[in-house]
């Protein structure tokens, strides 16, 4: 064969290479839904060969062909780097912006807030309303203990330790690896500082998250928080009983009979929770405390508080003596519900 037809075979098929390319990369560009229904869900697993993913990608409809992802994958130098994890698909989308998703590890995920101060309860209703599994399986798996026995080896619960923050589960958790990852956050942020200062107060990480969860139901409030816990600490060295609603109010949850209002006769209740009745902490924590009521016990303010009373919008007025505490309640509490007594028959006459 003579150079020059050499030559054109070579260019003509360089041509065809580059006209197949071209039309590849269109093709490949080209937004495709081949799934009914809103979405779709598809898996991929730790150590899922490439063709066994394209291969799953094509039967679920996500994307047409299954053999040129996998050539385009290897001409991008991707083959190995496509990551675990459930991915969802909603809407149209090209051959290259599924396998570019794919390689970023962009997973499906639930995301779901926890605020401070829930019972283990209240946080299994609201991770079950969210969508992440069912309320008694969720509330059984944070009826165990075992995952804190490092901590608190005293647990018969998670109660406390369910540490309040943002998450990111996967579509289907198990109630167990929820509990989990509430858990071992909880273990992160009470860090070695946190656990020598617990240690340089004498106290156990029980006696630490119990005060805290009282902390945290009392204020919602940053400033207030160290001030709350130096009034506890005031408290228990003087020997007084902290006298705290919150405690009453979850002896209460914990039988199932509270209405939204403590009465005068619950203050007499017979419960270890009763910090009324019972001196020292209560038997363990009655909520999760977030990283500022934690805090807060581990550095409290220095005073001579021994009372506080609420103001009525969320802060709290402190005092030394009882006296001064007498008068404060009557001010904030007493005259002010005569006059919104007052304001509210007026508003009726």
């Amino acid at each position: 064969m003579s150079m020059g037809r050499l030559f054109s075979v070579v260019l003509a098929a360089s041509l065809a290479a580059g006209v197949l390319g071209y039309h590849a990369y269109r093709e490949a560009e080209a937004p495709f839904k081949g799934f009914t229904g809103d979405e779709i869900f598809v898996p991929v697993t730790v150590g899922e060969p490439s063709r066994a993913i394209a291969r799953s990608l094509q039967d679920s409809g996500v994307i047409k062909d299954a053999g040129l992802f996998l050539v385009l994958l290897k001409l991008r130098g991707k083959a190995g780097g496509l990551q675990a994890g459930e991915y969802r698909f909603a809407e149209p989308a090209s051959l290259l912006e599924v396998m570019d998703r794919l390689v970023a590890g962009d997973v499906y995920y639930r995301s779901v807030t926890i605020p401070e101060g829930l019972t283990l309860w209240e946080t299994a209703d609201l991770l079950s309303q969210r969508g992440l599994g069912d309320g008694a399986a969720l509330r059984a798996a944070f009826g165990r203990g075992a995952l804190v026995a490092a901590l608190d080896p005293g647990a018969g619960d998670l109660e406390g330790y369910l540490f309040p923050e943002t998450y990111r589960f996967i579509r289907n958790p198990s109630p167990e690896e929820i509990a989990a990852a509430l858990v071992d956050r909880f273990a992160t942020v009470f860090d070695d500082r946190r656990r020598r200062r617990a240690q340089e107060l004498g106290l156990a990480v029980r006696e630490v998250v119990t005060l805290a969860s009282v902390v945290e139901k009392e204020t919602g409030l940053d400033d207030e928080r160290p001030l709350i816990a130096s009034v506890f600490w005031n408290r228990l060295e003087r020997r007084m009983p902290l006298q705290s609603d919150p405690t009453i109010i979850y002896a209460l949850k914990r039988r199932g009979v509270f209405d939204g209002d403590i009465r005068r006769r619950d203050l007499k209740l017979d419960s270890p929770y009763n910090t009324y009745r019972q001196a020292g902490l209560p038997p363990g924590p009655i909520a999760s405390p977030g990283t500022g009521a934690i805090d807060a016990v581990l550095y409290p303010a220095q005073s001579a508080h021994l009372y506080f009373v609420s103001r009525n919008d969320g802060s709290h007025h402190f005092s030394d003596t009882l006296s001064e505490h007498n008068a404060a309640v009557r001010r904030f509490q007493i005259d002010h519900a005569r006059k919104e007594r007052r304001a509210t028959q007026r508003r009726q006459s």
